[in-house]
């Protein structure tokens, strides 16, 4: 391997890399093998102390700048990013497992995109002049301050790159935490982005557990915080936000509703199923696991994906030719294994896979359930790996109440040729961010987000300023000031 896996220390604070061995030990595991290839130090108080105190400012000297010249930095760190890919992709495969023929096109190249998508807005963030009479308010685009961004372990690069190009673009800094999971790419967008010439202390990578974000989330010092994770950890993070009225971006779980009509294209609709079921072998918080199938194509849907599954690729993610890769630790394979056993007992019929497989590293095979039914724990949890829940419908009507009968609402998708009904289920299916004929696309120019208990906010897109700035109004009196006494 070309790339090593050990980083120059575990954080990234002030514009260096910075260690301090006093804090607890954590061992990054390659999903392929089960073997250790790195090792990090969680933050100690010591360095969560040094990360914030340097964001703040840091912050004063990155807000002084023209939005023009801080775009300049994003769109500089964004080439940069495209010029290194396939040695950022080498690093999120052995961070997450997740195959190169995915990573080479998804993770950092999307982290670019974010970079430079808000670098090109970050000149243009204006407030706007309000005439009154003679008199007149104006407005000003202010950055909140500080910002920490908690990451999942499925996409670390991306993810820390979602959360930094808009912070960054409105002129805050950023306290980064990764998760345990997948230390490490994080520290290389940290060292890219001062690299193209951020200001030390604008953005800071610190490690740890859960009690390292949870010493981020509650101090004072802090404006915003933005989570990606699961409703659990979201009701706790905002909840300890909320405490200090702090700005909040929360992108949780799903488990959101594919619903395929009887018209669909059959290639494209097993395309989409198995691009929102098995990409990143199912460890996408959007993924459409509830697949509604229509039951006049159901058995010629099921007998398509099961071809189609057959043919995956399962392998040593370095290899490019591989299509599936493992899960991304013991712990998650367990997980998924226990969601297996829980489909099986309550009924459901194992059309594909359902077992591990006997090669080193955390590796399961893709897994199809049908015949499921909206009570079964399959169809109810949020279960984060490559288990797709096949079930039937007859009505347009009995599909939109069955889909929208859970507290999720991250995501949703529809497959049919009637545009119109398209449109219309749609519409009425209660989720953020929705496909038609189409599954999991996520271009950095649209929102990202979930309504109920799959979050708070949007990511990417213009809607994201909204939440990394806030306004100030001005009012301006031309004349005299009347009063009572």
């Amino acid at each position: 391997m070309t790339v090593s896996a050990q980083p120059v220390a575990s954080h990234f604070i002030n514009g260096h890399y910075v260690e301090d061995t006093d804090g607890a030990l954590i061992d990054v595991i390659y999903a392929a093998t089960g073997q250790k290839i790195a090792q990090v130090h969680s933050a100690t108080p010591a360095i969560i102390e040094q990360a914030l105190e340097s964001a703040k400012a840091g912050q004063k000297t990155w807000a002084a700048m023209s939005g023009t010249e801080r775009g300049r930095v994003l769109r500089r760190a964004a080439d940069i990013i495209r010029d290194r890919n396939h040695e950022l992709s080498q690093l999120e495969t052995l961070d997450t497992g997740k195959p190169m023929q995915e990573t080479l096109y998804v993770d950092a190249t999307s982290g670019a995109d974010a970079l430079e998508y808000f670098g090109g807005l970050a000149g243009s963030l204006t407030g706007e002049h309000i005439q009154l009479g003679e008199d007149w308010v104006y407005t000003v685009r202010e950055p909140l301050g500080v910002c920490v961004g908690i990451g999942a372990w499925n996409y670390p690069t991306q993810i820390a790159c979602w959360k930094g190009a808009p912070a960054l673009a409105c002129g805050n800094a950023m306290v980064f935490k990764p998760s345990e999971t997948t230390p490490l790419c994080a520290l290389k967008v940290a060292e890219i982005l001062h690299e193209s010439g951020l200001p030390a202390g604008v953005y800071n990578v610190v490690q740890g557990y859960g009690h390292v974000g949870a010493a981020l989330v509650e101090d004072a010092r802090v404006d915003k915080v933005s989570l990606t994770g699961s409703v659990p950890t979201g009701r706790k993070v905002y909840a300890a936000a909320a405490a200090g009225m702090k700005h909040v971006t929360m992108e949780l779980g799903g488990k959101s509703p594919l619903v395929i009509f009887d018209d669909a294209d059959i290639e494209d609709a097993v395309g989409g199923a198995i691009l929102g079921n098995f990409y990143s072998s199912g460890q996408v918080c959007s993924n459409g696991t509830r697949v509604f199938v229509q039951a006049g194509i159901k058995e010629a849907f099921l007998k398509r994906l099961t071809e189609r599954l057959a043919t995956a690729v399962i392998g040593d993610p370095m290899e490019e030719t591989t299509s599936f890769g493992p899960m991304v630790s013991e712990a998650q394979m367990d997980i998924v294994l226990g969601y297996i056993a829980k489909g099986k007992e309550g009924g459901a019929t194992l059309t594909y896979g359902g077992a591990r497989l006997d090669r080193a590293g955390f590796y399961l095979q893709p897994t199809v359930f049908s015949d499921v039914t909206d009570d079964m724990v399959i169809a109810r949890e949020e279960i984060f790996g490559p288990v797709m829940a096949v079930l039937d419908f007859d009505s347009e009507e009995e599909v939109i109440q069955r889909a929208n009968a859970t507290e999720f609402g991250l995501s949703a998708g529809v497959f049919t040729k009637d545009i119109q009904c398209a449109h219309r289920v749609i519409g009425q299916l209660e989720a953020g961010s929705c496909f038609i004929n189409s599954y999991n696309d996520a271009p950095v120019e649209a929102p990202f987000g979930g309504v109920k208990m799959s979050g708070v906010g949007r990511e990417n897109s213009k809607g994201a300023i909204e939440h990394y700035s806030q306004m100030k109004s001005v009012y301006v009196r031309m004349g005299k000031v009347e009063s009572p006494f």
